[in-house]
């Protein structure tokens, strides 16, 4: 097996993330509505640092 593919065998998962926020007003957490760390203007999915901890637990890879 060449170097190359065998990169390519590891679960690769886009760990964007939006901007932190300076201050106030915070984004709820879609899951559990406590305030995260991303600005309330951000559009998109916001978690919340234990839900965003928890969810990267249930989509990591196993090997």
């Amino acid at each position: 097996m060449s170097e190359e593919q065998a990169t390519n065998d590891y679960c690769l998962i886009d760990a964007t993330r939006p901007p932190k926020a300076d201050g106030p007003p915070y984004a709820e957490c879609v899951l559990c509505l406590e305030p995260t760390e991303y600005p309330e203007s951000y559009k998109g999915i916001t978690l919340c640092p234990v839900c965003e901890w928890q969810e990267a637990q249930r989509t990591a890879c196993s090997g």
